[in-house]
């Protein structure tokens, strides 16, 4: 039980001994019910805004190095707290020198889209495969603005690259679909249709890991390379999760509405958009958390890992950039 979701509004989650105790009613039901996870067996914890847990157990979890993430009702990541960190003064200077340096973000950047373009590329190939479907004229896009990449000479470039990348990509991959969860284009503030919603909740979940990666490694989260800098936003947290929305958020996505794990059913409007309600939240999380622990053997590493561990490898090969620029290689699927 790597991350512990606490998702039932109105849980109470306290300690007792080396353990937590997540006491929640069904709201539908009434029934009463207790669920218990070893902090030992825990990496992180997500509880839902109105889970209530005490200050006990919140010591225990920052002292055994667990963050804990708060969710609103909406799956919007509100905040968090992340254990004390050992200091990394030296390494935050190195970040903070890199940033300045123009053909440093240059070339990162650089690797994270054609990291992301490549990926992208890779999804479709392999659903058009299983479906049968001939994406020629999609992927010779992709593949020929993959090659493309090497000519930018700027950020604005890159973004260029990635934005047609994306356009062409998504008209594709919404193909795949089933005819009851139309999908016309991303929108994320809010999210529009059901589709929507579990890209979105599925980037906050990665957003949330990101950080927590960095954080762990000492760097600073909102140092951006391809996101700009700004107040209130990790932005080098987006940047290292690019390479993996294609691999994780839009093939997550496709299973589960083409295995109709989810249905209209698990999905509610509220304020103009369409968010995941309680029960779909659920479900989306188990399959989530089941993709994100899958060991698969990866060519690029040369051993067997896991999503989870190349999203972590990810923060630690960027901090060994800042000394080495071609230590950092972004993750590619295979």
């Amino acid at each position: 039980m790597p991350t512990l979701c606490v998702n039932t509004p109105g849980s109470k989650v306290r300690l007792v001994s080396e353990r937590l105790e997540i006491h929640a009613t069904d709201p539908d039901t009434g029934t009463a019910s207790v669920r218990v996870a070893p902090l030992r067996d825990l990496d992180r914890v997500l509880l839902q805004e109105s889970a209530q847990i005490s200050s006990e157990a919140m010591a225990a979890l920052l002292r055994a190095d667990i963050p804990v993430a708060y969710l609103g009702w909406n799956g919007k990541f509100l905040g968090g707290f992340q254990p004390t960190s050992p200091s990394h003064g030296a390494w935050r200077m190195r970040h903070y020198q890199s940033q300045l340096d123009p053909a440093f973000a240059l070339t990162l950047a650089g690797r994270i889209i054609a990291a992301k373009l490549y990926n992208q590329r890779r999804v479709l190939q392999r659903m058009a495969a299983s479906r049968q479907m001939d994406l020629t004229p999609a992927l010779d896009h992709l593949g020929s603005l993959l090659n493309d990449l090497s000519r930018a000479s700027t950020i604005d470039e890159l973004r260029g690259y990635e934005g047609t990348a994306a356009a062409r990509y998504f008209t594709a991959w919404a193909a795949f679909l089933p005819p009851g969860f139309p999908f016309e284009r991303r929108s994320t503030r809010p999210p529009l249709n059901p589709v929507n919603a579990c890209l979105s909740f599925g980037s906050v979940l990665l957003y949330n890991e990101m950080t927590s990666a960095l954080h762990a490694c000492g760097l600073d989260p909102a140092l951006g390379l391809l996101h700009t800098t700004e107040d209130r936003r990790w932005s080098l947290a987006l940047d290292l999760m690019e390479p993996f929305r294609p691999v994780l958020v839009e093939a997550l996505a496709l299973d589960l509405f083409t295995h109709q794990m989810l249905a209209e059913k698990h999905f509610r409007p509220h304020d103009g958009g369409v968010y995941l309600s309680d029960e779909g939240r659920a479900k989306y999380l188990v399959q989530y958390e089941r993709r994100m622990e899958r060991q698969f053997m990866s060519e690029c590493v040369g051993h067997r890992t896991t999503l989870r561990q190349q999203l972590h490898a990810q923060a630690t090969l960027f901090k060994a950039a800042l000394a080495d620029i071609t230590r950092f290689e972004p993750f590619l699927m295979n």
